[in-house]
């Protein structure tokens, strides 16, 4: 079974245990940005993965989603950060560069700036880690968004807080999904993963502080607190609330048409 995993500091929790302690025996763990495994689901690459949420619409009809884990932020998340060199208010018609890393962060601002804020910025796409060279804005995600960055800029928003605080609202950034194709014939496979996912989050509940050395030294560029990351920023278990966010954020997105029909969300039984 091939499984996708989403190579930044925020989705490493769920893997602590797979990666440090039992390996899943016959499961391949594929390490991409989020659009590229966004991408490998679409096209029937991956069995399971996470995701960005934003990806889920497209292939709602052929994958479900796990009913109790989540990426998640409520209010301030620390890892998608709007960089910019002009007041948010005054973006209209100026050059914002979205990264090509994210689904779920890209639609996020794009809600943002022209419900909230009534601005529609010229969007430039850019890699994961883009510079500000002829642009008055962009936006961050993950461990690129947590490094220090070279170039400084007058202003930084982050984009949990501000959609929380516009729309009483957490932000549901990534889930995980399921090819219903691979269901049957992972079905154990499919339940390891689940079970070693659950074993992680309570290992990052128990023993904090041996997921935080570990993911470390994973990611030993991120100069950041990665214990309060964890434990303050995101949330990993997919709450009632979450679930409700999820379902405002594509109610929202279908309403403002970036995306074709509404969403119906199936979750594993």
């Amino acid at each position: 079974m091939k499984l996708g995993y989403i190579d930044y500091l925020n989705c490493y929790p769920f893997y602590y245990h797979m990666f440090e302690h039992k390996p899943l025996e016959g499961i391949e763990v594929i390490s991409r940005y989020p659009n590229d495994l966004n991408r490998m689901m679409v096209e029937g690459e991956l069995d399971m993965s996470a995701i960005s949420a934003a990806t889920y619409p497209i292939i709602q009809d052929r994958a479900v989603l796990l009913p109790d884990f989540c990426l998640s932020s409520i209010g301030y998340v620390g890892s998608v950060i709007l960089r910019s060199n002009l007041p948010i208010e005054e973006l209209h018609g100026k050059r914002v560069g979205l990264t090509r890393a994210s689904h779920t962060s890209v639609l996020l601002l794009k809600m943002l700036l022209k419900s909230y804020y009534h601005v529609e910025p010229e969007y430039v796409l850019t890699k994961p880690n883009p510079s500000m060279d002829g642009l008055d804005a962009v936006l961050m995600i993950g461990n690129e968004a947590m490094k220090g960055s070279s170039a400084p800029v007058s202003f930084s928003y982050d984009l949990g807080e501000l959609w929380l605080r516009k729309t009483g609202y957490p932000v549901v950034f990534a889930v995980f999904a399921i090819n219903e194709n691979s269901i049957e014939k992972y079905i154990g496979e499919i339940e390891r993963v689940i079970e070693s996912y659950r074993i992680s989050i309570e290992c990052l509940e128990k023993e904090v502080e041996k997921v935080v050395d570990a993911a470390q030294r994973k990611y030993p560029d991120i100069a950041y607190d990665v214990k309060g990351y964890y434990e303050t920023c995101l949330q990993f278990k997919f709450s009632e609330r979450l679930k409700q966010a999820l379902k405002f954020y594509y109610d929202k997105a279908f309403e403002m048409g970036l995306f074709e029909d509404k969403v119906k969300i199936t979750y594993l039984e």
